[in-house]
């Protein structure tokens, strides 16, 4: 099946009175209907192949961009609307879209239901591969890697939900709290509710969950671990008083977290484990597993080789070049650390390479280094996490500031990715072989705070 195909599929499942999109406004199955069509016939320059780039604001515009150029027959482009023009520079060299559609005028903070969005030419060139998503994640090199799902992968990742224990159902209102240009906004949100019947609620900030929550009386959440814990640094039991269930992806979600959530509204937060590359991979909606992430989901055959999880695909995720030290012989190594139980539960231990999460944002590392080794008065450069970022960088120049240097990285780095600290040293600590040492007490030690 074409993507464009299982898109259509997707969205004439359900009457036209059935809700899809609900924020201040409510979008039904018809009203999705006419304005992707509206769109498409916006985007009327776009083909079967075109390449797309799409940085558009969390949105309800952005979803129906996105099923527009599907119905369409493009390959989407996701990028992160927080991204600096110099961050998406990269991406589009990389990719080599034909057209960008990005929103008119500055974005809102946090959710708005409608932007105008424009299409222009990107210079670029159509799909070399028969791709439908295109997304992308930082390598150990940082230079970001290509990530392709075909739409065998995002019909496999729909059913996988559809089929999962827990999950949310048809006529139920999951309030999503995930980015839509991340992998679970997109597929687990907007996908699986097309296809399943949910109805989709959002916020319009942190602040607004609440009030979203008793306001549409919703029956599921999903977000990040940071949104949990700030529910549970505020309770309202009343306002999730209709929750049957809920559940945390994008990083482990911390025990205390999920403590404090459970004792604050009288239910656990499950916990789903992916990555970019794969999708989701276990589900376990009940948060009774911990510190297990759930079974597999149906369909995944996953395995730990050299204490990595692994994941059997068709092909490599990744499209412009190929990582054998990540895919080799039908498996994704995933980067995780992990273990399963006696009970088939994968344990996740921690990630095996540079990546961190910062305020529920997954950064690589690697990437601020090369930023701050960019600036032509730096001559190394070390960050280290976990929970924020330290940046130590040496220089032989008396007058680098450390002001200078977050302007640098501002200009070139989206927030989320920012040290909260840079430390400037005439050279780095390094071991006897000559190696710099990136273990943050050493660096943070004399000479290195």
């Amino acid at each position: 099946m074409k993507m464009r195909e299982f898109v259509n599929d997707l969205m004439h499942r359900h009457g036209d009175d059935v809700p899809i999109f609900t924020h201040e406004n409510t979008v039904t199955h018809g009203d999705l209907r006419a304005n992707v069509s509206a769109l498409a016939a916006q985007f009327s320059d776009v083909r079967d192949g075109s390449t797309v780039a799409v940085q558009v604001p969390p949105s309800f515009s952005h979803f129906e961009a996105a099923l527009a150029l599907w119905s369409s027959g493009a390959q989407v482009i996701s990028i992160d609307h927080r991204l600096r023009p110099a961050e998406v520079d990269v991406l589009r060299s990389l990719t080599r879209p034909e057209f960008f559609v990005r929103q008119k005028g500055d974005p809102a903070d946090g959710f708005q239901e409608r932007y105008e969005l424009t299409i222009e030419p990107a210079g670029g060139v159509p799909a070399p591969t028969p791709h439908r998503l295109v997304q992308f994640s930082s390598g150990s090199t940082g230079r970001p890697k290509v990530i392709g799902r075909s739409t065998r992968s995002l019909i496999d990742e729909v059913a996988r939900f559809e089929a999962s224990e827990g999950m949310v159902r048809g006529g139920e209102r999951l309030l999503l709290l995930n980015s839509p240009a991340h992998s679970f906004g997109l597929i687990g949100g907007l996908l699986h509710s097309l296809a399943a019947g949910v109805q989709l609620v959002f916020a319009a900030s942190a602040s607004d969950v609440l009030r979203r929550a008793r306001t549409h009386k919703v029956d599921f959440v999903t977000g990040l671990p940071f949104h949990f814990d700030l529910l549970a640094s505020s309770p309202d039991r009343e306002a999730l008083r209709t929750v049957r269930g809920a559940f945390a992806g994008g990083e482990l979600m911390p025990q205390e977290v999920a403590d404090r959530f459970a004792a604050a509204y009288g239910f656990p937060v499950g916990e789903c484990f992916g990555t970019t590359e794969t999708g989701a991979l276990t589900m376990a909606v009940g948060g009774t597993l911990r510190p297990s992430v759930g079974p597999p989901m149906p369909g995944v055959l996953a395995r730990v080789r050299d204490g990595l999880v692994e994941v059997v695909q068709e092909e490599s995720p990744y499209l412009y070049e190929d990582d054998p030290t990540r895919f080799s012989g039908g498996w994704f190594r995933t980067g995780d650390r992990g273990e399963f139980t006696a009970d088939g539960e994968l344990r996740l231990l921690g990630r095996a390479d540079s990546l961190v999460v910062v305020r529920g944002n997954k950064v690589d590392l690697t990437e601020v280094e090369n930023v701050l080794r960019g600036h032509p008065l730096v001559t190394e450069a070390v960050a280290v996490g976990p929970a924020e970022i330290q940046a130590y960088v040496g220089t032989s120049s008396s007058g680098l500031s450390a002001q200078e240097l977050a302007r640098w990285c501002a200009e070139r780095l989206a927030e989320f990715k920012l040290p909260a600290h840079i430390h400037v040293l005439g050279a780095l600590p390094r071991t006897s072989s000559g190696k710099i040492i990136r273990n943050p007490d050493v660096l943070a030690g004399p000479g290195g705070g």
